[in-house]
């Protein structure tokens, strides 16, 4: 009979998905978004990662080095990982920052980070940062500092997610 027996993989993810976003409705809606890129000898190599509302955690990572192909992983994560983020995010202090005076994207690339936790929305765009020396000569310094800190401490959660789940290596 149709509609009994065990539910297909996309049923699976749809009931994930709609448990996670209501646990998350009780704290508001979370969201994290980040890429950084550049156009270049060998074409458009980016990397870029996102976490969603219902707890799908999306990652790619292009690189036209050597003939690579681009790596795209997708997975679930649970409420205790986004807990974590959240706390990253909020002991960053990102949410009070402002990029005007950062660093515009140049030849050298672009950094992007979009961030959504409950009411607040926030979209961050500055070029590639090479170094901490860069961020100390920078017009808003601390800004750009916690905005580089708070990037690196997202990468390593992410580059752990993807070793823990996946046999590659995301660099």
């Amino acid at each position: 009979v149709a509609g009994q027996g065990a539910p297909t993989q996309q049923e699976r993810e749809r009931e994930k998905g709609r448990r996670f976003a209501m646990a998350q409705s009780n704290e508001g809606e979370f969201y994290v978004r980040y890429y950084v890129g550049h156009r270049g000898k060998f074409g458009h190599e980016f990397l870029e990662f996102e976490f969603r509302p219902d707890g799908k955690f999306r990652y790619a990572n292009n690189s036209n080095y050597r003939k690579g192909v681009i790596i795209r992983k997708e997975a679930f994560v649970n409420q205790i990982v986004v807990k974590e983020l959240k706390k990253i995010v909020e002991d960053s202090g990102i949410m009070s920052g402002d990029d005007e005076l950062w660093p515009e994207p140049d030849h050298l690339g672009r950094q992007e980070l979009e961030v959504v936790m409950g009411n607040e929305h926030i979209s961050f765009c500055t070029g590639q940062i090479g170094s901490l020396a860069e961020v100390a000569r920078c017009d808003d310094p601390e800004g750009l500092r916690n905005f580089y800190f708070l990037v690196q401490d997202l990468r390593c959660l992410v580059f752990s997610l993807i070793s823990m789940h996946f046999k590659i290596k995301p660099i």
